[in-house]
């Protein structure tokens, strides 16, 4: 098998939750782009019909589904609606997620559950459903998508939501557990740590008024720079694709060196 062989996602079937912007955009035309037909999921459809309209030309199907990651009985629909459409999934991407910010010592309970309820039980409750599809068409890609702050502390200046940090965390690790768990049924469970990208969820750093802690954030930076659309897309090709069979319960960080420093 040549490289554009194990890359190659033509007559794959993909989902990617939170696929109508920011990382998910970007991971949505890495997909469609290899060939893969998607289902992509938000709960605001004006965004995924935009991004459904923006890959139509590349000649795959793009089905946009309305989901609250909150509510089993959307989650529930996604599947099934999935599987109507296509008959098989053979990709999921678990990207959709919120934060929220507030001050840590006054953080409302409702807020972290709700960060929790989305980020860790609404992914937890589809990929239990994507598995058991998974396992018996004889395998799978299953790709979480974390971020840099799924390791590690955030100054309050900067990120006021103590909830994300550790709802991350629990991905990372569902993740590994996932894969160890999961390996017996030729389902691959990786996940992306993306550092500071160039998205609507980050664009409060980027108000002029925040120019001096984006400025103090790039810093730490090796490659002093905030990542953009084409530097997530070749990783989430390659944890999708056969070129990573053998591949499973790895946090990738996409973050500019800054998880090395």
């Amino acid at each position: 098998m040549n490289v554009k062989e194990l890359f190659d996602l033509k007559g794959k079937k993909a989902i990617v939750t939170g696929g109508g912007r920011g990382i998910g955009s970007f991971i949505s035309a890495a997909l469609a782009e290899a060939g893969a037909d998607l289902i992509i999921a938000s709960r605001k459809m004006q965004n995924l019909e935009k991004e459904a309209k923006a890959l139509e030309p590349l000649g795959v199907r793009v089905i946009p589904i309305k989901c609250d990651m909150e509510s089993k009985e959307d989650i529930d629909n996604l599947v099934k609606t999935t599987m109507k459409e296509f008959g098989a999934i053979d990709i999921l991407v678990n990207n959709a997620g919120i934060t929220w910010g507030a001050p840590t010592l006054d953080f409302p309970l409702d807020k972290w559950d709700k960060v929790f309820n989305i980020n860790v039980r609404g992914l937890w409750i589809l990929t239990q459903q994507v598995a058991k599809i998974m396992k018996e068409k004889g395998g799978g890609k299953i790709i979480n998508i974390s971020s840099v702050f799924g390791s590690r502390g955030s100054l309050e200046i900067a990120h006021p939501a103590v909830p994300y940090n550790s709802s991350k965390a629990a991905v990372e690790v569902l993740t590994k557990n996932l894969a160890v768990k999961l390996g017996q049924y030729n389902i691959q469970v990786n996940a992306i740590a993306p550092g500071f990208f160039h998205t609507d969820m980050m664009e409060y750093v980027f108000k002029p008024e925040m120019k001096p802690v984006l400025d103090a954030m790039v810093a730490h930076i090796p490659l002093s720079k905030v990542g953009e659309e084409n530097e997530i897309k070749g990783l989430a090709l390659f944890l999708a694709s056969r070129a990573s069979d053998y591949v499973t319960g790895a946090v990738i960080p996409v973050d500019g060196g800054l998880g090395a420093k």
